[in-house]
């Protein structure tokens, strides 16, 4: 360990409803794991947290519940949040040596002030110097290479496991903003359920999320890919595989993807007309790891007439902009804080 290393005080944590990510300035992203605690019900107890916790879901017997603290992008659940928080700062500390660090947290644009204290809170339980709460998009954005502080409108849709958040951003603020409360969990939700009606098959979220990334896509595909799915024959309760097509995955996204290009619509109808321009100009930009279902850019360019890129490494723009922003705290402090 270098000399310098004694001095990382920083870091930026994208809290998701599906993966929390850290970042530390001059290290990159130093942990990618689920949001996901394992709690003993008997004496309340906080087993396992992140990989070793998601393992556990659907597998556990009765007195081990996974929890997931963020639903929805909302935290559920402050006592669980706090100790995942505690857990991942410790994790962190415990490979870099750390006085007590700044910490910036990521926060959905639709938070209530109850809701932003308690995130503030957790994180000074968790032993920061200083918390700071950064709305989701503000952060996606940065980390997307997106010039916030220009005098120009950017639209950014930021695509999590629980809400996806569309914002138009111009001078370093959040000029109209919209959270919906559909995303990745959302998409599992649907494939499941769809399995389900149309096959008599029932599969757990995880499957669900395995066939959406194996082959869902957002525009049905002249070339269908197949991909075989294990689950419980409902008739007779016994196991069974069936083979399911790409574009059957699409028609079970059918309604979650509209919920997502409302949103958006909504947003660029609050947009003022000069703002407004600058998008159709350079486009809407997709971050988040729903940003990865294929070819979801198109679909909401026919959706909206708006032309639409994905981001570079869109699943880290959260997270990298922590980074970015704490680097630049001096410069972000005036626009974008909150403490």
């Amino acid at each position: 360990m270098n000399f310098s290393d004694l001095f990382l005080n920083k870091i930026g944590i994208d809290l998701g409803t599906a993966n929390t990510l850290v970042f530390v300035p001059k290290k990159g992203i130093v942990i990618n794991e689920p949001s996901v605690v394992a709690v003993d019900v008997n004496d309340n107890k906080i087993l396992a947290v992140g990989n070793e916790a998601k393992e556990m879901i659907g597998r556990t017997p009765e007195m081990i519940v996974a929890h997931r603290p963020l639903k929805d992008g909302v935290i559920a659940d402050y006592k669980v949040t706090e100790a995942m928080i505690r857990y991942f700062v410790n994790k962190v500390s415990s490979r870099i040596r750390f006085n007590r660090p700044d910490i910036l947290i990521s926060i959905p644009a639709g938070v209530t002030s109850t809701e932003r204290r308690a995130v503030v809170e957790a994180a000074n339980n968790a032993g920061a110097r200083n918390a700071y709460v950064v709305k989701e998009p503000v952060l996606a954005a940065i980390g997307a290479g997106i010039p916030i502080n220009n005098p120009s409108g950017n639209m950014i849709i930021d695509i999590g496991g629980g809400t996806s958040e569309v914002a138009i951003i111009s001078l370093g603020g959040v000029v109209a903003a919209y959270s919906a409360r559909v995303g990745g969990d959302k998409f599992d939700n649907a494939i499941a359920n769809y399995i389900k009606k149309r096959h008599g098959l029932a599969i757990g979220e995880r499957t669900a999320e395995e066939i959406k990334i194996a082959v869902g896509g957002a525009v049905p595909q002249i070339d269908e890919k197949y991909v075989e799915v294990r689950g419980r024959d409902l008739m007779g309760g016994l196991p069974k595989i069936i083979k399911i097509s790409s574009n059957e995955v699409t028609e079970a996204l059918q309604d979650e993807l509209r919920e997502v290009i409302e949103v958006i619509k909504k947003v660029l109808q609050e947009t003022p007309p000069e703002l407004a321009a600058d998008v159709m100009d350079k486009g809407m930009v997709l971050s988040g790891g729903g940003a990865l279902l294929r070819n979801l850019d198109q679909y909401i360019m026919q959706m909206t007439s708006v032309p639409c890129y994905v981001a570079d490494d869109a699943l880290l723009c959260v997270a990298k902009g922590t980074g970015i922003a704490l680097e630049n705290l001096e410069v972000y402090k005036k626009t974008i804080l909150s403490k």
